[in-house]
């Protein structure tokens, strides 16, 4: 079997897919559009989609999965920085002496998601 989404339920799914395109650099679908009940950021192959789905409910508990993000064209910092400059939130820092260690962080509804050291 192969991977094909990562998929994510949220209240807003453009505005969520926005965001992740932003931190990404993965376009949203071209078939996508405002106010659709599921949004696609499209990966580069091989790596699965990111897919936003419409649900009635908020988020009220801890992530049992989370991604965990190695920026290739800048440092976890900048990466960090830009991460809060699209709308995340930093929830715990565990960077460490020699550029060790990582940043979790929340995007704009709440879902945690970590940025490494490369």
């Amino acid at each position: 079997m192969r991977l094909r989404h990562i998929t994510v339920d949220c209240r807003e799914p453009y505005e969520l897919a926005a965001f992740w395109s932003g931190l990404t650099g993965w376009p949203v679908s071209a078939i996508d559009a405002p106010g659709d009940d599921e949004v696609l950021v499209e990966a580069p192959e091989p790596v699965p989609g990111l897919l936003f789905v419409r649900v009635p409910e908020p988020r009220t508990a801890k992530n049992r999965v989370h991604l965990d993000w190695v920026p290739q064209d800048r440092t976890r910092d900048e990466a960090v920085a830009r991460a809060v400059e699209l709308g995340a939130a930093v929830h715990e820092d565990h960077r460490g002496p020699e550029d060790r260690g990582w940043v979790t962080l929340r995007d704009p509804e709440g879902n945690e998601f970590c940025i490494e050291h490369h």
